[in-house]
């Protein structure tokens, strides 16, 4: 079985680039207005992956966020809709996309043995190739998602507002808790590139000290942030070239921007609603293409 850090380099030598593509459709901003919340998603990722492939649009990863999908679930009621419409959108990216990397975002953690269950979750249920993954309970609840063929990403500074209220904390050492997390991601990873990082596009100061520690040990890094929350694909590879960081091991990911980015000015999907998410996909693989 290829190791994690080997389908992350191949996935970049088949497609030329490392963006990722963040799957967080809002069901009330997509087209298709006429069908249930689950089958509207699945018709407009049926619809832009089509057209994707067709132009040869393929980011080197997709990270479907498993709460947008989880939360159309009534289960008491029988209705499974949104888990319905996540395993068809994996299915269409498996076959449409096969050098294509497929990260679970849903930030697992919790004691040794509901780790175990989750990552079961992640990478037998959903077949994913890597999952995020919550480090505050520390080594035992990290260590599950440890296994052979498959990846994980430590949050360690997140792209969000709020992620500064804990994350930059100062400890009694004089190190900020985010790279104490860093320093334990390299001890978890061991060189391998099976433990990676959450870093986000909107901290790249912050990013800079952390990809320092990385740069020399595998640490593969998925870089939320951009597009909509003010990241850039461009100022992110500026800091991984001054770092010397082997910036094929990360994944640049941008979600909302490219899945709807008519949704802050308009309620509806506009007319050219294909067009405007094949321009920005199109915009954010050119960015991450490593040419230059």
């Amino acid at each position: 079985m290829i190791d994690y850090k080997k389908r992350l380099l191949s996935s970049f030598d088949e497609t030329g680039n490392i963006a990722c593509m963040g799957l967080d459709p809002d069901p009330e901003a997509l087209p298709y207005p006429e069908l249930p919340a689950g089958t509207r998603i699945t018709r407009f990722f049926s619809t832009l992956f089509g057209k994707m492939s067709e132009r040869g649009l393929v980011p080197s990863a997709f990270k479907p966020n498993i709460g947008y999908y989880a939360s159309l679930d009534s289960p008491l009621e029988g209705n499974y809709s949104g888990s319905k419409a996540l395993s068809e959108v994996l299915v269409m990216i498996r076959m449409l996309f096969p050098s294509s990397v497929v990260i679970l975002d849903s930030k697992r953690g919790d004691i040794a043995r509901s780790s175990q269950n989750y990552a079961d979750e992640a990478y037998s249920s959903w077949m994913a190739d890597s999952v995020t993954v919550s480090p505050y309970m520390g080594s035992d609840s990290i260590l599950p998602f440890k296994k052979e063929g498959k990846g994980f990403y430590v949050l360690c500074r997140t792209s969000n507002e709020g992620g500064k209220d804990f994350q930059n904390l100062v400890l009694q050492d004089g190190r900020t808790l985010y790279m104490a997390v860093a320093e334990s991601i390299v001890r978890w990873n061991g060189d391998e590139g099976s433990v990676g990082a959450v870093v986000g596009a909107t901290h790249l100061e912050e990013m800079e000290n952390i990809v320092r520690v990385f740069k020399d040990h595998n640490v593969p890094i998925l870089v939320p942030g951009v597009g909509s929350q003010g990241g850039s694909a461009p100022d992110v590879i500026g800091v991984l070239a001054k770092t010397g960081y082997d910036a094929r091991l990360a994944r640049i990911n941008s979600s909302s921007a490219l899945t709807h980015p008519w949704k802050k000015k308009e309620k509806v999907a506009p007319e050219n609603w294909l067009e405007l998410s094949l321009s920005n996909i199109s915009k954010l693989i050119g960015e991450c293409s490593l040419n230059g």
